[in-house]
């Protein structure tokens, strides 16, 4: 029996310590957009005749996106309108919208494959309207949620649980290329 208890304790402890270690929400969020800016730069510098790894950019970018914006739909969003004043939900509304054009332009790589006409063009409308949500995110909406009193280490922890149980659910690379939207 002693041995289960100390079994038990060292469970609670490492849960504990893995929330301590969890980031805020914007900082976990920041960190999401550097990794999507990462797969950006990483399409901007393959060669033009490497489909594969253009393919494979395009299909993590897009997998990362669509678990970002959910995280942020179901949870930061409601957040931010709950805590932000009247004049500052619109920047909320905003970012819906904005998710709601990159989620049909990620819908495009369901049949779009890459060498084809316009898989190129998409991938870069995309990223170019991604890299302006980010700003303003970045710029406009944190600032705002940090001076609201919003508890970001709770919320944090909420994003960091519901992005791992998404993840959990993306197949694992098979090689492919193929997009996969849920």
């Amino acid at each position: 029996m002693p041995r289960e208890i100390s079994h038990h304790a060292g469970a609670a402890k490492s849960r504990s310590a893995r929330a301590a270690d969890a980031p805020d929400a914007i900082s976990l969020l920041k960190r999401d957009h550097q990794v999507v800016k990462g797969f950006f730069e990483s399409f901007k510098q393959a060669a033009d005749d490497d489909l594969d790894a253009r393919a494979t950019f395009v299909r993590r970018a897009c997998e990362e996106l669509t678990i970002h914006a959910m995280i942020e739909e179901e949870l930061l969003y409601p957040a931010a309108k709950e805590a932000l004043d009247e004049d500052d939900r619109p920047d909320v509304e905003e970012a819906y919208v904005e998710h709601f054009l990159v989620k049909v332009l990620i819908e495009k790589f369901v049949t779009l494959k890459a060498g084809e006409p316009g898989f190129d063009a998409t991938f870069k409308v995309l990223s170019e309207m991604v890299s302006h949500h980010i700003e303003e995110e970045e710029s406009e909406l944190f600032p705002k949620l940090k001076k609201s009193g919003v508890d970001l280490v709770e919320l944090g922890k909420k994003l960091q649980v519901r992005k791992d149980a998404l993840n959990s659910k993306v197949p694992k690379d098979t090689g492919d290329n193929t997009m996969r939207v849920h």
